[in-house]
């Protein structure tokens, strides 16, 4: 017998969860459930899915930035965003962080129909988030392994906020990135680091991947905003 695929079903609504279940069990799907964004994030770190469909406005933490975390963290599974919030900027949003943007209300066949497209690639299609390695100006990043050689010819081992911090500088190229978020999706909404923690990161990244760390080309403070990072 062919293994079930695996759902993760991340719906507040109760009137709108248990029937969703229903259907997909009675579609073949094994199901998984929760109820708040910070446990969906942990249920999907701690288990393997072939598909999350994620309501957006859930407690503690919405629905992007739980996978926006999880990206970050290297979990491609796809996913289907399910909303009510449907102007163009947040389907976009949805697009980007995801694989799928559906707008409440829906039609169950519709639903059903998106569903089996993503459990059935061969291969999640990509959604913006890093290849495995990242290479500039004689540095290498291994955002597996955690590994990265460096300009000066040494090879280090990151943690994991570490690799986090700078996959997600490195996605956002360019950009500046808020303190506030950076915090949020890296640290999460259970620990309480100050800025000065983000700051040492900084420090640490230009020893590590700068020549000359008092005159950085890569890794920028923007003063009372955050950091950005530029290839």
């Amino acid at each position: 017998m062919a293994e079930k695929h695996r759902i993760l079903l991340v719906e507040d609504e109760e009137s709108l969860r248990l029937p969703l279940k229903l259907n997909f069990e009675l579609e073949g799907y094994d199901v998984s459930m929760a109820t708040n964004g910070p446990d969906a994030l942990e249920r999907m770190r701690g288990a393997r899915f072939d598909l999350v469909v994620m309501d957006v406005m859930l407690p503690g933490m919405d629905g992007y930035s739980v996978v926006e975390t999880a990206r970050l963290e290297g979990n491609n599974t796809p996913v289907l965003f399910l909303t009510a919030r449907n102007s163009p900027a947040d389907r976009i949003r949805g697009l980007r962080t995801g694989d799928d943007h559906l707008g409440k209300p829906f039609e169950l066949e519709e639903l059903l129909l998106r569903v089996s497209k993503l459990v059935q690639r061969a291969e999640p299609v990509s959604t913006g988030v890093l290849a495995s390695t990242y290479a500039f100006s004689g540095n290498r990043i291994d955002f597996n392994s955690y590994e990265v050689h460096c300009q000066d010819g040494r090879t280090r081992t990151l943690s994991q906020r570490e690799i986090m911090l700078l996959r997600l500088l490195i996605e956002r190229a360019g950009q500046v990135v808020s303190r506030e978020e950076i915090l949020q999706k890296v640290w999460g909404y259970n620990v309480f680091p100050t800025t000065r923690t983000v700051d040492n990161f900084i420090v640490a990244f230009r020893k590590y991947f700068e020549p000359e760390p008092r005159a950085p080309r890569h890794f920028h403070s923007i003063r009372g905003v955050g950091y950005k990072f530029t290839p």
